[in-house]
């Protein structure tokens, strides 16, 4: 196996590169994209590096051919990878109902903007419904990996590529602008390439038919009967998958903590600060729950730290999306607080941290089921 490709074992990389790397050490040979900030480094990147490693590269002309040029090349058993930015994501969704109908692996990295619409390129959590709930028409779901840091898109976006051949489904990189562009030092001592070359096959890889019986990947089916069976083996497939999936989460911050932070990506990272230099009056009260796959949920891991709390208080840069799940999670167990800013807006640690004292003192109200903002 060629390895004059490999990255040395120690980069200073944006995390939008950072993926990159990930995506060649996990196998992938085949990136196809539209450009669209605020990930175009991603494009720019594998332009060249999917060079050096005999793979293919193609700037499509739009997300809509994209992810269509995807749909081919994983029919045909190839490490396949996309990536753009909130808006882009949006037209792709047709192509995602497909490849997860028909079975077919890719990673899709979305490096999420402000919104709706055009909004702008700051960062923002605003598709985590979109993300966790399919997006496109149809019952589906994609696996969902939620990473905070440079490190963790690269480690993150190698292990999409295996998940994705293990379950046969689209698998998405959620990150944002604001974990894209930050540049950070990027550890890849001891991180082992996929050797691409002695890959297991595939046997339902579309390679030619020249000695074996004819076979083919469809999503319109119109038999009578054929599309519920169809369902019904990937809603199979989703349960077997929440029952298997390991629910990575990392947990920080004192057990008897009165509060138990929830949040995902570069927002976690605002929140770990918080917790590791408490301001006064906030000093033990705060631990964190930061889930690395937001789909699947980790549903009873969450539950279980959150019965060693008060309450819950979900952090997001949205009006309140993941919120949801944590809710759902704990059952009316526990109260769920929210705090979170829109449009490009990045919670700080002193706005946290001042919800956090307002629930405390019994001057705020829980999240509801139609104002997710709750007191506000």
């Amino acid at each position: 196996m060629n390895t004059d490709w490999l990255p040395p074992e120690k980069c200073l990389l944006t995390g939008n590169e950072a993926s990159v790397e990930g995506a060649l050490l996990g196998g992938c040979r085949f990136f196809v994209a539209y450009p669209i900030t605020p990930q175009n480094e991603v494009i720019g990147r594998m332009s060249w590096r999917m060079e050096e490693v005999g793979g293919v590269f193609i700037q499509a002309e739009s997300e809509v051919a994209s992810i269509n040029i995807m749909l081919g090349a994983s029919c045909a058993g190839v490490r396949v990878m996309t990536s753009s930015s909130s808006p882009g994501i949006s037209l792709m969704q047709e192509g995602i109902s497909y490849m997860a109908s028909m079975g077919m692996p890719c990673v899709i990295s979305n490096v999420q903007r402000g919104g709706p619409g055009l909004g702008d390129i700051g960062p923002s959590q605003g598709d985590y419904f979109q993300a966790t709930r399919g997006g496109g028409h149809g019952d589906y779901h994609c696996i969902v990996l939620s990473p905070y840091s440079g490190q963790e898109v690269m480690e993150l976006t190698k292990i999409a590529f295996d998940l994705a051949d293990q379950w046969r489904t689209p698998t998405i990189i959620l990150g944002d602008a604001q974990i894209g562009q930050m540049m950070e030092p990027v550890i890849f001592k001891g991180v082992q390439p996929v050797d691409v070359e002695n890959m297991p096959p595939k046997p339902w890889a579309l390679t030619g038919a020249k000695g074996r019986p004819f076979k083919f990947h469809r999503s319109y089916l119109g038999g009578k009967g054929e599309l519920e069976g169809h369902n019904e083996k990937l809603q199979a497939k989703y349960r077997d998958l929440l029952r298997s999936f390991p629910g990575w989460q990392e947990v920080t911050g004192p057990e008897d903590a009165d509060i138990l932070l929830v949040a995902y990506g570069s927002t976690a990272r605002v929140c770990k600060g918080l917790v590791e230099e408490p301001p006064e009056g906030l000093e033990g009260k705060l631990r964190l729950f930061r889930p690395k796959s937001v789909w699947p949920y980790p549903y009873a891991a969450l539950k279980e730290e959150a019965m060693k709390a008060k309450c819950v208080l979900t952090v997001e840069m949205c009006s309140g999306q993941m919120v949801q799940d944590v809710r759902l999670a704990l059952e009316g167990a526990r109260p769920v607080f929210f705090a979170g800013r829109v449009g490009q807006g990045v919670p700080t640690s002193d706005q946290i941290a001042r919800k956090a004292l307002d629930i405390l003192a019994g001057r705020a109200l829980p999240a509801g089921v139609i104002s997710f903002r709750g007191d506000e």
